[in-house]
C-alpha cells in the first residue's frame, strides 16, 4: 500500500474532512480550469458564438461518460470499505478489476460518441451557427475520453485509501500544460496552424493524456495494482462494482439527459442566452467545487468507518459535513449575488450576455445551500454503497420537478430563460427533502459490502 494512505476510523472527524477535501477542492479547481481556460480564450478572443460552441457539447459529454463513471464511484466505495476492514487483498482485486472495466468502457464510449456526435448535437437543438465549431470541438474531445477515465479511476482508488493529494499533483502538471497549449493551438504559432475551438479541445486531450500516464505510472510503482501475471476477472467483485456503480451511473445519466432537455430549451432562446448560460454554469462549477469535494470526502470517511463497523462515527461524519457545507454554500452564494458582474467579466465583455448571466447568478445564488446538504447526505449513502436511493431521488427531483417546471415557467407562463433559472433553483429543495427522508429510514445501512456493520455501534 502507498505511504500516503489515511485511516479515517480514528482521529478527529472534522479534521479528516477538511484535510482530505482540501486537495480535492484544489483538484476540482484545476480540472475545471481545463475547460474554463478554453472558455476564457475562446469567449474573450473568438466571440460569443465560439464560446457557445465550446460549451454546448458538455451535456453530451456528460451523458456519454456518466454511466461508466459510476464504476469509478463504486471503486472509491469498495476500496474505502475494504481498506477500513483491513482486507488488503480485496483492495488490490478491486483496483485491478476496476481498471479493466474502465479501460474497456472508455474505448467503447469514445467510439460511440465520435460516430454519433453530429446527431446528438442536432438532437439538443444546437443553433445552426454553432454547429460546425461545436462538432469539431466535440469529436476531438471525445476521442480522448480514455485518458479522462484513467485519471478519474486513479482519483477514485486513492480517495478510497485516504489519499487526496497525489491526484492533485498530476492534475497540476496537466493544467499547466493545458494553459500553455491553449493559445498555441487556438491561434497558431510558427508551423502550428490556427485551429480555433478545435485547438482548445486538442490542448485538453493532450493534458489529460499526460495526467493519466503519470497517474497509472504512480499506481504501478507503488504496487497498488498488484501482480497482473495470471490475472483473471473476479466476477464477485465485478458484480459488487456493478451493483454499486450501475445505479450511480444511471443517476448521472438521468441527470445528464435532464440537462440535455433543459439545454435544448435554453438553445431555443438564441445565442445570447446560450452564451450566458455557458458563462453562468462555468461560475456555478466553481461554486459547486467545495460542495462536491465535501461530498466525496463524506463518502470516503464514512465508507472507511462503515467498513470497520463504526456506524455512529459514520453518522457523525454527516453531521460535520452538513455544518461545513452550509457555511461554504452560503458564503459562495453571497459572493455571486452581490458582485455578479465581477465574475461574469472574466469570461465575456458582451453586455447582452452579461445581463442574462447576472439574472442567472442572482436567482441561483442561494440554491447552493439545499444543494450542498443534499450532496453530503448522498455522499454518506454512497459511502455505504447505497446508490439506488440516490438514483431514485435524482430521477424524481429532476424529471418530475425541475424539467416540467422549466418548460411550464418558460413557455406556458411566458418567463422565457428566467423560468428555467427559477426551476433550477427550486429543484434542489425537493432533492434535499427526499434524500433526508430516506436517510432517516436507516435502510442504507444494509448496503455495506464488508459485513461488519453490526460489530460496533459506539
Amino acid at each position: 500500500m502507498a505511504e500516503k494512505q489515511t485511516d479515517f476510523t480514528v482521529g478527529s472527524i472534522p479534521r479528516h474532512l477538511i484535510i482530505f477535501s482540501w486537495p480535492m477542492f484544489l483538484g476540482n479547481l484545476l480540472q475545471t480550469m481545463y475547460n474554463t481556460v478554453d472558455s476564457i480564450w475562446v469567449g474573450r478572443f473568438l466571440g460569443p458564438n465560439a464560446l457557445g460552441a465550446v460549451s454546448v457539447g458538455f451535456p453530451i459529454i456528460f451523458a456519454l461518460v456518466s454511466l461508466i463513471m459510476g464504476i469509478s464511484m463504486a471503486t472509491t466505495v469498495m476500496v474505502a470499505q475494504y481498506f477500513g476492514a483491513k482486507e488488503e487483498d480485496m483492495v488490490q482485486k478491486t483496483i485491478q478489476n476496476s481498471l479493466v472495466l474502465l479501460v474497456a468502457g472508455g474505448i467503447l464510449v469514445s467510439i460511440i460518441g465520435v460516430v454519433f456526435h453530429r446527431q446528438l448535437l442536432e438532437l439538443i437543438n444546437t443553433p445552426q451557427e454553432l454547429l460546425a465549431d461545436a462538432s469539431s470541438y466535440l469529436v476531438i474531445f471525445l476521442s480522448g475520453l480514455l485518458f479522462m477515465f484513467l485519471y478519474n479511476v486513479l482519483g477514485a482508488i486513492l480517495r478510497g485509501l485516504g489519499d487526496s493529494k497525489t491526484p492533485l499533483i498530476y492534475l497540476a502538471y496537466a493544467t499547466v500544460i493545458n494553459i500553455i497549449l491553449d493559445p498555441i493551438l487556438i491561434f497558431g504559432l510558427g508551423p502550428i496552424p490556427r485551429m480555433g475551438v478545435a485547438g482548445a479541445a486538442l490542448a485538453t486531450v493532450i493534458s489529460q493524456a499526460i495526467s493519466a500516464w503519470l497517474g497509472m505510472k504512480y499506481l504501478h510503482e507503488k504496487g497498488l495494482t498488484g501482480n497482473w501475471q495470471g490475472f483473471r476477472p473476479d466476477w464477485g467483485i465485478i458484480g459488487k462494482t456493478f451493483k454499486i456503480g450501475l445505479p450511480a451511473g444511471i443517476q448521472q445519466s438521468v441527470v445528464s439527459m435532464g440537462q440535455l432537455v433543459v439545454n435544448s430549451l435554453i438553445n431555443s432562446f438564441g445565442t445570447v442566452v446560450v452564451a450566458a448560460f455557458a458563462v453562468g454554469t462555468r461560475l456555478e462549477g466553481f461554486a459547486f467545487m467545495p460542495i462536491m469535494s465535501l461530498s466525496l470526502a463524506t463518502s470516503a470517511v464514512a465508507g472507511q468507518n462503515m467498513g470497520a463497523g463504526k456506524m455512529k462515527r459514520a453518522q457523525k461524519t454527516l453531521y460535520w459535513s452538513v455544518l461545513l457545507v452550509v457555511a461554504i454554500a452560503a458564503s459562495v452564494g453571497l459572493l455571486l449575488f452581490v458582485a455578479p458582474n465581477l465574475w461574469l467579466s472574466v469570461f465575456t465583455k458582451d453586455k447582452a450576455v452579461m445581463a442574462v448571466g447576472r439574472e442567472f447568478l442572482r436567482i441561483l445564488a442561494f440554491s447552493y445551500i439545499p444543494f450542498g446538504i443534499m450532496f453530503v447526505i448522498n455522499g454518506l449513502l454512497r459511502g455505504a454503497g447505497d446508490t439506488i436511493a440516490t438514483m431514485i431521488t435524482s430521477i424524481i427531483s429532476l424529471w418530475f420537478i425541475r424539467v416540467p417546471l422549466a418548460y411550464y415557467l418558460a413557455n406556458t407562463v411566458g418567463l422565457g430563460s428566467r423560468g428555467v433559472w427559477i426551476s433550477m433553483a427550486i429543484g434542489p429543495i425537493f432533492g434535499l427533502t427526499l434524500s433526508y427522508l430516506y436517510y432517516r429510514t436507516g435502510r442504507w445501512r444494509r448496503s455495506v459490502v464488508t459485513g461488519k456493520m453490526n460489530l460496533e455501534e459506539a
